[in-house]
């Protein structure tokens, strides 16, 4: 029998599409308040996940609990106050992206046929949780967004680990796809520019730098083979060229740095010491590696780095916001999500 004729070929039945498909947006975690108890847990969570953590259990349990969770849930959680939501008393991370959730929503408001949540890989909600109301909701098929622009295995591949241990606790699981990484999307570089562009325009001084900040791994990581630097110098590189700048005004720096081992470089904490100590007097930061603003970008970046900037002798600070909800980032999300949804609606 030849199954390549073309009788076999037409003679595979149509798919049946009883069931509904959800949409789940994935992003990062947030503690549920700043106080100790909260960001104990939520900690916790975060530094016991091996693929954010890759040392030995041995090794890395009595320094975790005996020095990490016993000293920086009360200095992480007086950071996050300074950034609190607190007219909905929550992170700015969660208030983001339930924003993408909810105006993705709308976009397929006349598609019953389409669910869109969202889910948090470490905190609230829970990526169990949203998948739970997906099937509750009739959905037998889940597009999954990894909210990540650059591939690394300590973001997109645990928040997809994070999923299908949920779909583990499932007899009749649903069908997945995951969103690939979009670093070198045109529609994601010109959402950036667009939003870069917007942002210089309204802030009275023209930058001498422009810091493209990504929040750094380890380099033994990157060394092992993890795509991350090397999706973050594309995404700088296309940028620099969609701006129409020079390699001297977009440069590429890592921030939140954690431990004793090296991370990528070079670092933006140096970098904009050493700039204001050069006497440079004007700088922007821009984190394209992040789809919401959140405590990396409003508090290490928009106030750590600005007073490190100011201490060095530097003058002008500007952080560029994420794309958030904006009219550009829901624009990437849109596009992505149609574009990957082709075949199942």
């Amino acid at each position: 029998m030849n199954l390549t004729s073309s009788k076999a070929t037409t003679d595979i039945p149509a798919p049946s599409r009883n069931g509904k498909v959800g949409i789940l947006l994935v992003n990062l975690g947030t503690p549920d308040g700043t106080d100790f108890g909260s960001m104990w847990r939520y900690l916790r969570e975060f530094l016991s996940d091996p693929r954010v953590i890759e040392l030995n259990k041995l090794v890395w349990y009595p320094i975790l609990y005996g020095l990490v969770l016993t000293t920086r849930p009360a200095k992480s959680g007086a950071n996050y106050a300074k950034i609190w939501n607190r007219e909905r008393d929550e992170s700015p991370l969660r208030t983001y992206t339930r924003a993408q959730s909810e105006k993705l929503a709308a976009t397929f408001a006349a598609r019953p046929d389409i669910v869109v949540d969202y889910g948090m890989r470490y905190g609230n909600p829970s990526i169990a949780s949203a998948v739970t109301r997906m099937k509750a909701a009739g959905c037998d098929r889940i597009l999954t967004f990894p909210l990540y622009p650059q591939y690394s295995a300590t973001t997109t591949a645990t928040a997809n680990d994070k999923l299908f241990r949920a779909l583990m606790t499932m007899r009749d699981a649903p069908a997945v796809r995951s969103v690939p990484p979009y670093y070198n999307e045109p529609v994601y570089i010109d959402a950036l520019a667009r939003s870069v562009e917007g942002h210089l325009a309204g802030i009275g001084f023209e930058p001498e730098v422009v810091i493209a900040s990504y929040h750094g791994i380890p380099k033994p990581y990157s060394d092992k083979g993890d795509p991350y630097r090397q999706h973050c110098m594309e995404t700088t590189k296309l940028l620099r060229e969609r701006l129409g700048w020079s390699e001297d005004k977009l440069i590429t720096c890592f921030q939140s740095r954690f431990g004793a081992q090296k991370w990528l470089q070079p670092y933006t904490d140096k970098t904009v010491e050493r700039l204001g100590k050069e006497g440079v007097k004007s700088i922007a930061v821009v984190n394209p590696g992040f789809s919401a603003d959140c405590i990396e970008t409003l508090e290490e970046i928009a106030v750590e780095a600005r007073e490190i900037f100011f201490h060095a002798g530097g003058g002008n600070f500007t952080h560029i916001p994420c794309l958030n909800d904006s009219d550009e980032g829901m624009a990437v999300i849109e596009a992505m999500v149609r574009r990957e949804l082709l075949g199942w609606v």
